[in-house]
């Protein structure tokens, strides 16, 4: 299962990684992929959106699933 999420608040090259890294240490996440640029993250996986959400919020950004 792939979950694509929004979000806002990324700036730097450091932010990218900050927002990666959190994503990665989520429960049942397999991969992710983070583009600052385009303000997106796809995340495989079976973790709960509701985690993946919580962990990039933690790290100071804002995240919801992309519709």
């Amino acid at each position: 299962m792939t979950t694509e999420l929004n979000i806002t608040g990324m700036t730097c090259g450091h932010c990218e990684k900050a927002v990666r890294d959190a994503l990665q240490h989520v429960p049942g996440v397999e991969s992710v992929q983070v583009d600052r640029a385009a303000g997106q993250a796809s995340v495989t996986g079976n973790a709960d959106v509701q985690a993946l959400i919580h962990a990039v919020t933690e790290e100071g950004y804002a995240a919801q699933v992309r519709s």
